[in-house]
């Protein structure tokens, strides 16, 4: 999964991230944490409208290559934290998948679906979804 460097900065109440290697995807957050996470979906949509529009995802860059380009570098080193984002695209079809669970942890994660509103692959998408980008 490709991951993009994403630079935030800002003050308490209000973070921006930008991406060096996708120009014009920003996101913002009052927190750094949801500025990130923000960050991702922001990303996601990015490149979504690029690849509908038929042109590759740009190739993420390292710190160190960003830093060996001077335009890059004069950015990273203003920023208050750099952050990576892994991209998770959806690529719009469902597969079917056989998975072997404790039966305990079924009924949890079929309590936590019903409370919720929505089916078992729904919250389990969204719950691996929210751990991969927490874990960046």
């Amino acid at each position: 999964m490709p991951r993009y460097i994403a630079l935030i900065d800002g003050e308490p109440g209000g973070y921006g991230a930008a991406f060096p290697d996708c120009p014009g995807c920003t996101a913002m957050g009052a927190t750094i944490d949801e500025a990130i996470a923000n960050a991702g979906e922001a990303l996601r949509e990015w490149i979504g409208d690029r690849l509908v529009a038929g042109l590759a995802a740009p190739e993420p860059r390292s710190v160190d290559a960003l830093l060996a380009d001077p335009q890059a570098a004069e950015a990273v080193a203003e920023a208050t934290l750099v952050a990576t984002v892994p991209l998770v695209l959806d690529e719009g079809r469902s597969v079917r998948v056989n998975l072997s669970l404790d039966a305990g942890a079924l009924a949890m994660i079929d309590q936590a679906a019903r409370e919720r509103g929505v089916t078992r692959s729904a919250f389990l998408v969204s719950a691996a979804q929210d751990k991969i980008m927490a874990d960046g």
